[in-house]
Formats: structure tokens, sequence, C-alpha cells
């Protein structure tokens, strides 16, 4: 549908739908930017002066036991006929709506998927256009949390000019399983990293007044089995990996609800699990927001209450009874659970609706500028993809070349993006139709920005000619008739599904070694959600790792192989050789016996996670941890440490020692040399820098006290060791060009969310 008549319909349709209760609330008629409207006397919680605490306070000793239980079960947004049509007063198309209390001017909850964009369900019958970021891999792969705020604020805009005011996003869970079919959602497999930049990502969605999750808590590092696996880890080795991930993301940006995950952790469901929320999130972590669960993630009743959730998503939809509704009252009543944890999660739920400034900002439905924010998806997508190898100089392109030829992947129309509940229905509709599967998790979305036709915009007297390169023969004899290959390929990954290898499906990689073959200079764009092999690496000039480039991913792509941007991007995962050098060489579970129990062994690997596996066992992967190639050169120099009332500083000097402008990302890595840890070092500081040809910049990084540390189980405490400590710097994990000893005292560092 044309994107303005869908405006025009839309309001017209969520006015007839939301009933009197949703208007007063200000959801379609509310100047929603305004300034917020003075409190009445007789309802000191809608004073804005007032503190969240505060005002949580009053609004909760106002509510009705009615009202309260009301706040804590949420219903689906979209219709699922024909099991039941959405609830009246929810947005067409979302995934979520908790109706609100218009006696005491408390919003409606209305939720989106997802940390890529806004997303429609695929169940709805109208399709709203929006924007789509790259997929989260990338925005991590540009390790510029500057740039993951600003397509945060961008997205959280979108959704707010779309009538929402949750929104699902975004995903920390670290890469444990490369062949995991959602990693294309999350942040990569350091815990610093991901979290810094999911961290900016969320804070930037924020900044629209709205809520925002971080998900999915915790150790949800596969689909397959998702609803049943139970993820086993010790204490020590949470903390210092998956849980230290969400924990510098919360810091970095105070989410107002947390999502808790389908899978089990230690024999314990995460949204009935009392260790994951209670003891390490509400307790350790002084946690003030709310949990809710993911979408089918409730179990039960009192224990689910009573270990930490304060509300169920979608319970009327997704769960096997209404646990937080009918179940709660019994359970009220019986004294399962006390009135005290009901006013608790009813607290929880407002306080972050007015910490958010939902309650005075309330959102409406608005236009939206779709060709800016095109913009800022480009932008992220540029900066984010990778330059994995490049032969003799065959990138930039210099487009001289008379015939060009362009295989596989659609690129003559489109750009992959990846399946599920975070798929964002695009601007110009999709540009490949038909694709299987059709129904859940797809529809296959490609994005209709073509590679192809940006880079004939940018080569007109060149002669291209495209190719589907599903017959390898054909493929073959067009790359032997052309002066330049440009082979694209892809792997579509989505969640609810794991991908059953790392190697590229439908023939690709044989398509690849065909183009190959003819020896012509060859370029080999990747279009995944993750790491993938390549054995036909050495035959290849050049490989950039684009991942899945959203909105305007072709545009995108076309700028960095001619050279109009920088490579910039640094890998935020390993790509392993094979399987064969992962911690689990087989992926555990039976996608065909999804509700047959089973565990993961995350012990084997501990907290070495990803790049710290690698390390520890002396394995050389594909592409390490933080590689990545420039168009320019840099170099570092000058590494001083220093030490003062237990920070760790490290200071040292970039260098741009080519002959045009880029971006570099010096990264710092720490390691004991009385060893302990449960790999050589860690990841401990990095920054973006952006240098002209000969310029210089001294960079002062401060290292987190909790990547010197180890967690001491008895003290229940960080506790760095006294010793030296080696601070290695380099362009990757595998890259080290400059080593300096620092000394660093003994302390302990405290558990809860630093301010």
């Amino acid at each position: 549908m044309n994107s303005r008549l869908w405006r025009a319909s839309a309001l017209a349709l969520t006015i007839a739908t939301m009933g009197a209760p949703a208007l007063a609330q200000g959801h379609a008629g509310h100047a929603g930017h305004g300034a917020p409207a003075a409190a009445p006397a007789s309802q000191p919680w809608l004073d804005p002066k007032l503190d969240a605490d505060t005002r949580a306070d009053l609004a909760v000793k106002a509510m009705t036991q009615d009202e309260k239980l009301t706040l804590v079960y949420g219903y689906f947004g979209a219709d699922m006929k024909p099991k039941y049509t959405r609830i009246e007063g929810s947005l067409p198309g979302s995934a979520g709506y908790v109706p609100g209390l218009p006696r005491l001017g408390i919003p409606a909850q209305f939720e989106t998927d997802a940390g890529i964009g806004v997303a429609t369900q695929g169940s709805a019958a109208e399709f709203r256009e929006r924007t789509a970021l790259p997929s989260g891999m990338a925005t991590t792969a540009t390790w510029n949390p500057a740039l993951a705020e600003k397509g945060g604020a961008m997205i959280g805009k979108e959704a707010r000019d779309s009538g929402f005011n949750v929104m699902l996003a975004g995903g920390v869970n670290l890469v444990r399983e490369p062949r995991n079919g959602r990693n294309f959602e999350y942040g990569g497999e350091d815990p610093l990293l991901a979290g810094v930049m999911v961290g900016a990502q969320i804070k930037g969605i924020q900044s629209n007044h709205i809520v925002s999750t971080i998900k999915h808590y915790a150790l949800n590092a596969q689909e397959t089995g998702r609803f049943v696996v139970d993820s086993k880890i010790g204490d020590a080795d949470a903390r210092t990996s998956d849980l230290l991930a969400f924990q510098i993301a919360m810091e970095a940006s105070d989410p107002h609800s947390v999502m808790c995950a389908y899978n089990r952790v230690n024999g314990h469901y995460a949204c009935e699990n009392d260790w994951l929320l209670n003891k390490v999130l509400k307790q350790d972590w002084g946690y003030k927001g709310y949990v809710m669960s993911d979408w089918g993630a409730v179990h039960s009743g009192a224990k689910s209450v009573n270990a930490g959730l304060d509300q169920e998503s979608a319970g009327d939809a997704f769960d096997k009874q209404p646990f937080l509704a009918s179940v709660l009252k019994a359970d009220l009543a019986s004294g399962a659970v006390s009135q005290a944890r009901l006013d608790d999660m009813a607290r929880r739920i407002v306080r972050s609706l007015f910490a958010s400034g939902a309650v005075d900002h309330p959102v409406k439905i608005a236009p939206i500028d779709l060709a800016a924010n095109g913009k800022v998806s480009q932008a992220d997508a540029e900066e984010g993809m990778v330059l994995l190898k490049n032969d003799k100089g065959v990138l930039p392109l210099a487009l001289k070349a008379q015939k060009i030829a362009v295989i596989g992947a659609y690129a003559d129309v489109g750009v992959l993006s990846g399946g599920g509940s975070s798929q964002v229905y695009p601007a110009g509709g999709r540009a490949v139709q038909g694709l299987e599967p059709k129904t859940w998790p797809g529809p296959v979305i490609y994005y209709p920005s073509s590679p192809l036709k940006a880079l004939q915009a940018r080569a007109p007297q060149a002669k291209f000619t495209y190719n589907d390169g599903k017959d390898a023969a054909a493929v073959a004899r067009l790359a032997a008739d052309s002066d330049l290959v440009l082979v694209f390929a892809d792997q579509w990954t989505t969640e609810s599904e794991d991908v059953p290898s790392l190697a590229l499906p439908k023939n690709q990689d044989a398509m690849i070694a065909a183009a190959a073959k003819a020896g012509k200079p060859t370029v080999v764009v990747l279009e995944t959600g993750g790491p993938v092999t390549m054995p036909w690496l050495k035959d290849v000039g050049a490989v950039l790792q684009a991942w899945f480039p959203g909105t305007s991913g072709g545009e995108a792509i076309a700028r960095v192989l001619t050279g109009e941007v920088d490579a910039s991007g640094r890998l935020p995962v390993t790509f392993p050789a094979s399987e064969a050098q992962l911690p689990r060489p087989k992926l555990d579970g039976d996608p065909k016996k999804p509700d047959d129990l089973f565990a993961v062994d995350y012990s084997i690997e501990g907290a070495a996670v990803g790049y710290k596996w690698f390390d520890k066992k002396g394995l050389e992967p594909l592409f390490p941890f933080g590689h990545g190639l420039s168009y320019t050169s840099f170099a570092y120099s000058d590494l001083k440490t220093s030490t003062a009332n237990g920070q760790l500083t490290v200071a040292f000097k970039v260098t741009n020692t080519g002959k045009r402008a880029g971006k570099d990302v010096p990264q710092v890595y720490v390691s004991p040399k009385a060893g302990g840890w449960e790999a050589p070092r860690r990841l401990a500081g990095f920054e973006k820098v952006e240098l002209a040809p000969g310029a210089s910049r001294t960079v002062t990084l401060a290292v987190d006290p909790r990547l010197l540390a180890t967690w001491d189980e008895k003290a229940h405490g960080w506790t760095v060791a006294a010793g030296d400590y080696e601070v290695q710097l380099g362009a990757s994990s595998a890259a080290i060009s400059a080593r300096s000893t620092a000394a660093v005292a003994a302390q302990s560092v405290p558990v809860g969310l630093r301010k």
C-alpha cells in the first residue's frame, strides 16, 4: 500500500478501534511533543517535577486491585485468527498491548518489535512502510557508539510516530553459537563491545520518551529448542561473560524494561529464575525497572511472580494459561503471592512509564521522513561493512572496466534482511516476491535497494551484466567474458531456526568458485547474519562482509566498493575456519523434536567466548575478532599506561600513514602476567578514530576495573588481583603491535550497576 494512504487509513483505524479511554490518554489526539500539562491536585503523581520513584509510590497508593492487575498482563497486538481477534485499543500489526488506567492518567503500553526498526507482525492486514537499520551485528561492527545511538534515536522516533511507547529492543546475547539464527539481531561475542554498542542504541531509543527493553535475559544463545533448552553454566562464568554484557549495556542506557528469555538456565526457566531475576538483576544490580516476559515464555503463576517476573506479555495468545491474570488472582487469594509483591510489580511498571517520559509525552501517529531516516540507516551500513580481504588493491573499484559481471543474491534488485519478529516492512515494498518460507518465520524480504543499480549510476559508460548465479557453468562463461567480477552471496537467518552449518546455502560456494576460476579480478560481497566459511577464499581478490545492510544497503555497498567512504568496519565476532573449531562442533538439540528437553553445556568454554576460546585453545580462525582492512593505513605509537586510585588508564597515538582519509579502530587488550583468567586476554577498550592523511591523534582510554577482575563466589563480588598486567594495543585480537606492563593494586569492585 502507498505509504501516504497507509498513514491516513491507519490513523482512521486507530481512532476507530482505540475507543474513548485511549483517546483520553492522548494517543490519537494529544500534542505528544508538547510540554507536560500541570498535574491536578487530586493526581499528584502526574506532576513532572517529582522524581519517578515518588510518582510511582503515589500512583500505586491510588490504584484499585483491578488496576494493579491490569498493568501486569498484556495482550497480543496483531490478529491471529481464528484463535482470537486483536483486542480493542491495540495498534494494527503491533507486538503487544497493555491497557492503561485512564482514571489515573496512566497510558496504555503500545509495544513494537524490535532493534532493527519498527516491525509489523506478519499476521497484520496492513503493513506500514518504515526504515530498517542494518542488522545489530552490522551496527556493532561499526565499533562506533555515537552512530549506534543515532540509529536508535531514529527507530525510536519512528516507533513514537507510529503510535508506540514501548520498543522491544535491544538484544545483547553473546555469540556462543555462530549458527544461531538470531545472532544478526545481537551485538557480537565480547561483553564490553556488545554492552557498549547495544547500550548506546537503547539510549537513543529512549531519548524519544519511550520505553526500551533489553533482551533476551539471559544465556539465550541458540534457536534450536529455544523454548526448552537448559543453559548450563557456573555463576562466575556467567557473570564474566553474558551477564557482564547486560550489565554494561544497562549502565550505558538505563533500559526501563528487561525481557526474560525462553530458555532455562541451570534447570529453571528464565522467566521464573530466582537467581537471574531476583538475586542478580534486582538485588545485586539494584535494577529499578520491570521484567516483562518474552512472548510465550511464562510457565507458572506464583513461581514466576515470586522469582521476579513483573509482567506477562501477550499471555492471551502465547502462554498456556493467563498466568498473571486469573491465575495470579487465585494466587493472591491463597497467599501464594503476597499483596506487597503485586504492589511492587505495579510500581516498577509505572515507575518506568514515568522515568521514560511516556506519561508526560503521550505518543501520537505522525508522518515519517523515510528519506532522511534512510540516510541514517545508510551511514550505519557503510561504517559497519568489514573489508576482510583486499589483494593487490582490487578495492576500491575504479569502475573503468568496460565489462562488469554482477552475479547472485538478487543484487539486481535489492539486499537481504533477517527474518522473524524483527522484520521491518520496507519503503517501496519487497524487491523479490514469492520466496519461501512465505509464513513464519518468514516472509523472506529483500529491501529494494539494488547494489547493481547503485554501481551503474556511478559508471554509466561500463557494460554491466547480471546473472542470478544458479547455473555455475553460466557463471563461469560470464566471468571469463568480463573484465571485473562482483559476486554477491547471502545466507538468510531468522528467529526460531538455526542454520545447519556455516557454509553458504544454495550451492553458492560452487558459484563463487566458478566465477573465480576465470582468473579475472573477483570481489565477493557477503550478505549474512554472521560468520560463514569460505573454501574459495584464496582464489578471490577481495571479500566485503556487508551483513544485512538495511533499507539503503545497496547504495551503502556501492559507496564502500567504490571508495566513496572508507572501509572502516571491524569484526564483532570471530569467523571460524570450520565448525570443528567450535566448543560444540555439533549443534545441540534436534530441530525435529522442539519439545524434547535437553541441555547445552556452556561450562565447556565458560566465559571464554569467541576469540577467547580461540586464544585459549591456540586455534587459528579464518578471520579474528576485531579484524578489518581500510583503504588507507594506520600506525600506533607512544603506548603508555598509568594507575591511580585503582583506575588503569591507557594512552597511545594513532597516525594515518596512508594517502587518503580513513577511520580506524585501535583496540586495547589486557592480560594478567600471572594468568588465572578464563582466557589469555580480554578486550579492555576501543575507540573509532577518523584521520586525514598524515594526521595523528592521541587516544586515552580508562579500563573498567571489572575487566581486570574475576568473580569471587565466596566474597560475592569482583576482585582484582594485585600484580603486573600486560596491556596490548593492536588492530585486532590477532594483530598486536605494541605492549606495555602496568602494575595494578588489589581491589574489590562494587557489584551493582555503575552510575
